[in-house]
């Protein structure tokens, strides 16, 4: 959700300019697709605000410098919607959110480093010269 509403930014941030080429206009596009496509798979199917992000989506990039860029900021304003609809957690969604293990390393790994910090002390030890 955080890249979605950075993207979004991208395009409807009062400091934002709008793109100056047609390929940053595809590639903004394809990012907010993109997301629409992720956040519509936390999103329980039939809700408004998910079809309309996905009939925008489903449409083409308007040929023209102002229609491709009406068009995108439309698809930001409904992927803007869409990320604000997944964050307050409607009954609708789908998936539950899932807490992270923390990874823990395996015993054969502890040893392994034990005895690597043993071996290096060692070598150190006996590089030392004695007086």
């Amino acid at each position: 959700m955080v890249a979605a509403s950075e993207t979004v930014t991208l395009v409807l941030g009062e400091d934002s300019p709008l793109p100056e080429s047609a390929a940053d206009v595809e590639d903004l596009v394809r990012r907010l697709r993109g997301h629409v496509a992720q956040l519509g798979a936390r999103t329980a199917s039939g809700t408004p605000v998910l079809l309309r992000a996905q009939r925008l989506c489903s449409d083409s990039v308007p040929e023209g410098y102002m229609p491709s860029r009406v068009y995108l900021v439309e698809l930001a304003e409904a992927t803007q919607e869409l990320v604000s609809h997944v964050e307050r957690g409607d009954p609708g969604s789908m998936r539950p959110e899932r807490r992270r293990r923390s990874w823990k390393p395996r015993i054969n790994m502890l040893r392994g480093a034990v005895f690597a910090v043993a071996l290096a002390c060692l070598v150190w030890a006996a590089t030392v010269p004695r007086t």
